[in-house]
């Protein structure tokens, strides 16, 4: 206690000991490609944060455009503020020690990743396993310009079929392949089975960003990530990047139907659409992972991305402390009161809190084994929105007249 010598009062400042948990940027993406220079900056990430800045450092005169430079471009056009940039060699690996992913994996603050214009199945491979294995972020993957059978994009590059979203009757059998024939490859991505990939086609028809007078075949990776970026800002990690018109776009390389998206969206491919009224739009929000997966919408993976992330650092202050019980109802008030704020804003289903999320930090929890080992154990509980991706309206007529129920 102080001591006072005079009558008088006095004002003291105390700890309240609460530590806000404060969320992690959501929006920062990181691109690796070949730049217009191709010996600007080779397998460094160089961090960009507009368009200006990008044409400094990365493009000459008389330098023609390139996918990456098209993305970028893309990316700050529709809401991105800033990126990571990895020049790699053309046609070159976009993996590997010191260079193209393995660049980005050093920088925590990078949440979106992708190798605009690679469509081939060691470029998805490697940008799947880079954020599979990171956790902290999601690859956007470019499926092919165009195709002519929207089928090929239900397979994989080893001809292994995306899961059906009906099971099969009990019983029934696969269709036996043709003798000597194995399955036909495919253009899809493989899955991933935690939803840290999600994949668009067709490509975007623009004006070149190096050469504004020519027109160009854009990889949709620097564009969506754009799009990530201004959805999170306007509404939150938690609203799904779709139904969102794309800028700076002319056209598509494909148009698509709905009979033909119906084959697409159950198997995770989120298609590019023109509507007439509406213009280019962003149709879908899936991710890789299978149908069945809680994984499957792409807001709710980068949700828990940005929870699991922002609880992590925000915690750090727990290591080397008495592992006890004040210790554990810090942590519960803590986390608690983060995710209190998150329901509040939208991101957590339920009408209350206690339907939203529960964190139990305890001794059930940490028994004297676990505290033995030094560790301390938090379970957590999280409702997650998902998007209404089916709208349903039942028309109907009745003696005085028609009805409308939303379903």
């Amino acid at each position: 206690m102080p001591s006072y010598l005079s009558p008088g009062v006095y004002v003291e400042e105390i700890d309240s000991g609460t530590r806000p948990i404060e969320a992690v940027g959501t929006s920062t993406a990181g691109f690796v490609g070949t730049a217009p220079n191709p010996d600007a900056f080779i397998d460094e990430a160089v961090a960009i944060n507009n368009w200006s800045e990008f044409r400094r450092r990365y493009v000459r005169d008389g330098d023609k455009g390139t996918d990456l430079a098209n993305a970028v471009y893309g990316f700050f056009l529709n809401g991105g503020s800033r990126c990571y940039v990895v020049n790699t060699k053309a046609d070159g690996a976009i993996a590997g020690k010191g260079r193209g992913l393995d660049a980005l994996a050093a920088i925590d603050e990078i949440a979106i990743i992708a190798a605009p214009g690679r469509t081939d199945p060691a470029s998805h491979g490697a940008l799947l396993d880079a954020a599979e294995s990171l956790k902290d972020r999601v690859a956007i993957l470019d499926a092919p310009p165009r195709v002519d059978d929207v089928e090929v994009l239900t397979r994989a590059a080893d001809g292994s079929a995306a899961p059906s979203p009906t099971p099969a009757v009990e019983g029934d059998a696969a269709p036996a392949a043709p003798r000597g024939r194995g399955p036909k490859p495919g253009l899809r991505p493989r899955d991933s089975d935690g939803g840290y990939g999600a994949c668009y086609f067709p490509w975007l028809r623009g004006r070149d960003a190096v050469d504004p007078d020519s027109l160009a075949q854009i990889p949709p990776s620097g564009h969506m990530a754009g799009i990530y970026a201004r959805t999170d800002s306007e509404r939150g990690v938690h609203k799904a990047p779709a139904n969102v018109t794309i800028r700076g776009v002319e056209g598509l390389t494909q148009m698509l139907s709905r009979a033909e998206q119906d084959v697409l969206n159950p198997v995770g491919v989120n298609c590019i659409r023109f509507f007439t009224r509406e213009g280019v739009r962003v149709w879908g929000a899936r991710t890789l992972a299978p149908s069945a997966s809680n994984w499957r919408y792409l807001n709710v993976r980068r949700l828990f991305n940005m929870i699991e992330e922002s609880i992590a650092i925000s915690t750090r202050w727990v290591v080397f402390e008495p592992n006890a019980g004040p210790l554990w109802k810090d942590i519960q008030r803590d986390v608690g009161a983060f995710l209190t704020l998150l329901w509040r804003q939208g991101a957590l289903a339920g009408a209350r809190p206690e339907d939203a999320f529960f964190v139990k930090c305890d001794a059930e929890t940490n028994p004297p084994e676990v505290v033995d080992a030094g560790q301390v154990v938090v379970v957590i509980g999280i409702a997650p929105v998902k998007p209404a991706e089916f709208v349903i309206f039942r028309i109907g007529q009745t003696a005085v007249g028609s009805t409308v129920e939303t379903a």
